[in-house]
């Protein structure tokens, strides 16, 4: 990309001051192409020209390029970079996920981790099984709550990856972030149970028995008591 156009795609982004970096970075590269700054089937800068001009970290643009793609507005090309896939605004979406509560998000997770568990059960690879036995063994190790939720988000996420569904996939990497978030605070608050090292185990197990339903049963298992207390904790509010 020569000068000129390197300014001209830059044109419109400031540098974000406090706030959530990431969110302020979603924000602001929204605005460019809402604004047809950024056009539909450019590409846009390279992540290091979009962290240097906001004055921001690369990973908390990588964290808004990914957010971006999740729900279509960017396409990542391996090897060639990103590119506008879509016009359409994302935002009020993505604030209405923002908004959610924990127990919606232990209910979203229910569904996911059911469905992963038994696909992965019939579809799970040697490596698969290694490596999900590595997350689980790091989830049982960690304490603090932060690495706790980020251990426990991982493994959720590679009984998810051993599904062999793209979608599926997908789905669980955009939400794992909010889902890591629920499983903290649930850990930090004393009120609400929380599946342990057993619990999780079964669901190890079942996968590498190959049993689909009994795989099923466990991840229900692994979820449904956490689910259960909330839904008497945090009060259902009517969808917008």
């Amino acid at each position: 990309m020569s000068d000129v156009l390197r300014k001209e795609v830059l044109v419109g982004l400031s540098p974000v001051a406090g706030g959530s970096t990431v969110d302020a970075v979603l924000e602001q590269l929204q605005a460019q192409v809402s604004g047809g700054l950024w056009a539909l089937g450019a590409r846009i800068p390279a992540e290091t020209e979009l962290a240097g001009r906001l004055g921001v970290s690369r990973p908390a643009v990588r964290e808004a390029i990914r957010a971006l793609t999740h729900v279509g507005v960017l396409e990542v090309r391996r090897g060639d970079g990103t590119y506008v896939r879509s016009t359409a605004d994302p935002r009020p979406l993505l604030r209405r996920v923002a908004r959610a509560s924990a127990r919606d998000f232990f209910e979203l997770q229910l569904a996911y981790d059911v469905q992963a568990a038994r696909l992965a059960a019939r579809r799970r690879t040697a490596a698969d099984l290694a490596r999900l036995e590595d997350l689980l063994r790091a989830r049982d190790e960690a304490t603090e709550a932060d690495a706790f939720g980020a251990a426990d988000a991982a493994f959720h996420l590679g009984v998810a990856e051993a599904s062999g569904n793209p979608v599926l996939i997908e789905a669980m990497r955009f939400f794992i972030d909010r889902l890591r978030e629920s499983v903290r605070d649930v850990r930090l608050d004393g009120e609400v149970p929380e599946a342990g090292p057993a619990a999780h185990r079964a669901v190890l197990d079942a996968i590498a028995a190959g049993d689909p339903e009994a795989a099923a049963s466990a991840a229900a298992a692994v979820v449904e008591p956490t689910l259960a207390v909330l839904e008497t904790l945090v009060p259902r509010e009517p969808v917008p």
